[in-house]
């Protein structure tokens, strides 16, 4: 049997005979030796996929990208598209975020991307008397707001206010109100002396009323002057009823207003025995309403609050003399 040699790396072994599979043999074994001699490879690490970015990031990714391979291109257009470019990218970034504030004082979200619109605030409706609906006339309405319940302290306007709770009977407060002027024309402007020196020839002329209201009118306005003598004006005479302070009443619900107090019964009483006339305590205490002696807005009506907290205390005529 004749013997060869081969040379395999740097391996010398002898083989039988050409045909003999010692050669694979020898090769499996140089192989797993060089093997073992590496060190060992590090497991490789599978990098997170990150989470997706939002509209404005990935806008601003793909602007920047844009911004880089025109940068390549020429020098001369990329200091204009470099200027363009990152304007946009930076109201990309702040405009998500930013709020701006218009003149009404209403927050919207900034335009760009992103950008929500926040609905105008709608304001809350106010809350009134009852008595006021809102199919309610704008003068009536006005009436309620300015001039029911505020305290009066003005003797022409209290003879106003007087001839007009005694109207109530015949007329109801809208129309008196759209007859305001007419009512100022015919009674001179309520001055008590222009009112108390009409003409009897006159007064059946007057068809705002009946003609016994006109003429307890004037004999009203003639007694009042009476009383401005004693009592140095007919307002410190009203507001002494009340001891010169409204009386706040409280009520819930319109429902519990009622029409008449024990102090208007009083009130009338007095008024009567000094000659006035058709002033029943019901018309006084419509009177003292609306002249602000008695404070009947429900504490619900937003005037209430305003109506108590202005007037709480009327000066009497003695404060008003020193």
């Amino acid at each position: 049997m004749s013997a060869a040699t081969e040379k395999i790396g740097a391996v010398t072994r002898c083989i039988l005979a050409p045909t003999g599979n010692r050669v694979r043999i020898l090769e499996e074994q140089t192989r797993r030796n060089e093997m073992m001699k590496k060190p060992p490879e590090k497991p490789k690490r599978v990098a997170a996929r990150s989470p997706a970015k939002p509209a404005a990031t990935a806008a601003a990714a793909v602007i920047l990208r844009c911004d880089v391979s025109a940068d390549t291109s020429s020098d001369s257009s990329t200091s204009a598209s470099s200027s363009g470019t990152g304007s946009i990218v930076k109201s990309a970034k702040t405009t998500s975020s930013r709020r701006k504030e218009n003149g009404n004082g209403v927050v919207r979200a900034a335009e760009g991307v992103g950008a929500l619109s926040l609905s105008p605030a709608v304001p809350l409706p106010v809350k009134r008397c009852d008595w006021i609906t809102p199919t309610s006339e704008p003068l009536y309405t006005s009436f309620h707001d300015e001039e029911w319940g505020v305290p009066v302290l003005d003797d022409v306007k209290l003879l106003e206010l007087l001839v007009y709770s005694q109207a109530l009977a015949e007329l109801s407060w809208p129309l008196i109100l759209s007859k305001r002027a007419v009512f100022r024309k015919v009674f001179n402007d309520f001055d008590p002396k222009s009112v108390a020196s009409l003409d009897d020839k006159r007064l059946p002329s007057v068809r705002l009323l009946s003609e016994p209201k006109v003429r307890a009118i004037v004999d009203n306005a003639k007694q009042m002057l009476k009383i401005q003598q004693e009592f140095a004006s007919f307002s410190n005479y009203c507001w002494r009823f009340v001891n010169h302070k409204p009386i706040k009443s409280g009520f819930r619900y319109a429902r519990q207003v009622p029409s008449k107090t024990p102090k208007s019964d009083l009130m009338s009483r007095d008024l009567m025995q000094r000659g006035f006339r058709c002033v029943g305590p019901t018309v006084v205490y419509s009177f003292m309403q609306v002249a602000g002696l008695v404070n009947d807005h429900p504490v619900t009506c937003y005037r209430y609050n305003q109506c108590s907290h202005d007037f709480d205390k009327v000066p009497t005529a003695e404060d008003e003399a020193a």
